[in-house]
């Protein structure tokens, strides 16, 4: 029996790419800067089970250090390396559509960086389809601190909180029981099509719960995404008979194309319970694709280096629960999808490596070195399943 295990950290770069200055990104090491921020506040950083998987050696492999107090040389379990993005973003879509096998290699279209950041012509139509008082926002914000920013105002108002990223992003956020779950839902279908001429690959519904300043976003986020141009992993499993279990936000980046049966979970080690809860129903030529969003959602974009370190450790903690179940004929990578220094100035993504840590009872652990596109981790693990290979990428196994 072959199954399959996608563990994507969103975010979790490993240095910079020869083509990161173009990005700004000349600097970025979200996983090196971490390290050297844990050594200097006197608390280094532990990772044992990742570290044993190869996590720094191939962070190593990337930027030619060693992050401070990793010190494995050898002894790996691992088949470990890096991936250098051959899309020409630095966004979600992007580098997840790459990982399965189709690289996006046209430019998105992205909203500026000034206020307002979103063309009169797109909100008046928004405002005049939706039948709104108007909106609050319309700038590039982290979707965690603008809805406490402004939510207060949005319940008393009825605006919608309209902000974007550096993704190809309209994010439109509003209360579940003031504004409505399901009015928001139809306001991002309205923007959904309304973005469409300006080539942008996702409207995200954010909706959220609280009050009096203190608001938290809900499980109930929907991507309304644009499809990937050409089939990815995904299909080719599904198609092959196999199931394709879509946790997180997988699902949505992939516009539910090759998705079998979705999994949600409000915050990683909900989506952790997830994953076991997959593994033991999970059957042949399976494909299980988590994404643990809170290292790029709450952490990354916001800046917070103490808690991207603490997510890590909690997520080291638990590997052993997943490997334990591990079953003859798997075979896991552990990857991500860009970068996001929270050392790094602003609240965007960086162009990173990503790594590429290929761990199961066959996989023979070795140095994997460099790959010049994300592909190659989709085009691995089809070769693994026996499915139809991808049009992108080499087999690295």
């Amino acid at each position: 029996m072959s199954r399959a295990f996608i563990l994507l950290l969103d975010s979790f770069g490993l240095g910079a790419t020869p083509d990161a200055d173009k990005y700004g990104d000349a600097a970025a090491n979200t996983f090196g800067s971490i390290a050297a921020w844990a050594a200097r506040e006197g608390r280094p950083m532990a990772l044992p089970n990742l570290e044993k998987l190869g996590l720094a050696a191939a962070a190593h492999i990337a930027t030619g250090k060693w992050a401070e107090g990793f010190n494995v040389r050898d002894g790996f379990t691992g088949a470990y390396g890096v991936a250098r993005e051959q899309s020409t973003g630095k966004d979600t879509q992007s580098g997840h559509w790459e990982i399965a096998g189709v690289p996006v290699l046209f430019d998105w279209g992205y909203f500026p960086k000034t206020v307002p950041s979103f063309p009169q012509e797109l909100t008046d139509k928004l405002q005049d389809l939706g039948k709104l008082p108007g909106f609050l926002g319309n700038c590039h914000a982290s979707g965690t601190t603008i809805i406490n920013e402004l939510g207060d105002e949005h319940v008393a108002t009825g605006k919608p909180i309209l902000y974007t990223s550096a993704d190809s992003v309209l994010q439109i956020a509003a209360h579940e029981e003031h504004f409505g779950l399901e009015r928001l839902y139809e306001i991002c279908e309205i923007a959904y099509e309304l973005v469409k001429p300006y080539n942008i690959g996702r409207v995200i519904a954010r909706p959220f719960t609280g009050a009096n300043g203190d608001y938290k976003r809900t499980a109930n986020r929907h991507d309304y995404a644009v499809p990937p141009p050409a089939p990815t992993l995904l299909d080719h499993v599904k198609d092959a008979g196999g199931e394709v279990i879509a946790l997180g936000k997988i699902s949505d980046i992939y516009a539910a194309k090759g998705v079998s049966r979705v999994l949600k979970g409000p915050d990683n080690m909900a989506l952790f319970d997830q994953l076991l809860k997959a593994q033991d129903e999970a059957g042949d030529k399976s494909l299980t694709f988590v994404n643990f969003v809170d290292f790029d959602m709450l952490f990354g974009h916001r800046r917070d280096v103490q808690g991207y370190s603490q997510a890590l450790h909690e997520l080291d903690a638990r590997l052993p629960e997943f490997i334990a179940k591990l079953k003859d004929g798997d075979m896991v990578v552990i990857t991500a999808d860009h970068g996001c220094d929270p050392t790094s100035p602003g609240s965007d993504h960086t162009r990173e490596h990503i790594p590429m840590i290929f761990f199961g009872p066959a996989v023979v652990p070795r140095q994997l070195g460099i790959s010049e596109t994300f592909s190659d981790i989709g085009q691995t693990l089809a070769h693994h399943l026996g499915v139809k290979p991808l049009s992108n990428g080499t087999n690295l196994l």
